[in-house]
């Protein structure tokens, strides 16, 4: 699926390419910075710059959408509905003390760490769940990407000087 969607934005200009790559799920910014620096040769630095805004501002765009399309979907279709509310109250019985104790410091480090099921969309829809103040959420969510962003650019400086 990664590479169908990195194939997507192949004839864009590699800034572009980079930036919205980094605001696909699937992708996030794991794969948008080794793609711009191995296939479109862009200077880490920027390959960084384009990825973590991208990163950032999916997050944003998921925090402001989230809650209203959710709620419309899940007030017009039950069963929906009641499995939801038993998969956030869940989510917020688990996790509140976490959230609470850490605050901020829990979303930075969630969507910090470059693995699948975390990032900034994961964050994005965590800190919904546990209605952070958005401009605390978008603060926390720039963090964790700048932070993740250059994990992986150094992993693929590692790995690229490796293989040349």
């Amino acid at each position: 699926m990664q590479e169908i969607i990195i194939s997507w934005f192949s004839g864009l200009p590699s800034e572009l390419a980079t930036f919205l790559t980094a605001m696909m799920p699937i992708t996030e910014l794991r794969a948008s910075i080794p793609v711009a620096i191995v296939k479109y040769e862009m200077h880490p630095f920027w390959a960084w710059f384009w990825s973590v805004t991208g990163n950032t501002i999916m997050g944003g765009l998921v925090m402001l959408f989230v809650n209203p399309v959710s709620k419309l979907i899940i007030e017009r279709i039950d069963f929906i509905n009641r499995f939801w509310n038993k998969y956030i109250d869940r989510i917020r019985t688990k996790n509140t003390e976490k959230f609470e104790k850490w605050g901020a410091l829990a979303l930075i480090t969630f969507v910090a760490i470059p693995l699948p099921a975390t990032g900034a969309f994961t964050g994005a829809v965590a800190a919904s769940i546990f209605r952070i103040d958005f401009k605390k959420a978008i603060l926390s969510l720039l963090a964790g990407c700048a932070i993740a962003g250059i994990i992986v650019t150094g992993i693929t400086l590692g790995f690229n000087g490796i293989h040349q």
